[in-house]
């Protein structure tokens, strides 16, 4: 049997993003966030420092008491993985729509 181009990668993929806002990951950027993965079938936890909370919940995200400049790691895992990757980066390089 041979793959398709369909079929999903077999293990987790990791992304590093730095926060650039201002403000860090507040209220409205983790409810961006969370707008972003609840919008995907995969799985993703959100990891900085030792710290590794569920990307689909705000008050987890809230906890990591991510500042201006902290670097976060998304580890997700499914066959929308790449998808969703795409869209916390654009969401990322955007500064939450933050000044």
């Amino acid at each position: 049997m041979s793959k398709s181009d369909t079929t999903p990668p077999s293990g987790p993929l990791t992304k590093e993003l730095i926060v650039q806002n201002k403000m860090g990951i507040h209220a409205r950027p983790a409810a961006m966030v969370v707008r972003i993965t609840n919008k995907f079938k995969a799985d993703v936890f959100v990891e900085k420092d030792d710290e590794k909370v569920n990307g689909k919940s705000i008050m987890g995200l809230m906890m990591l008491a991510a500042g201006a400049g902290s670097k976060v790691r998304f580890h997700v895992h499914g066959p929308d993985a790449a998808a969703m990757i795409a869209e916390l980066e654009a969401l990322f390089a955007r500064k939450f729509d933050e000044s």
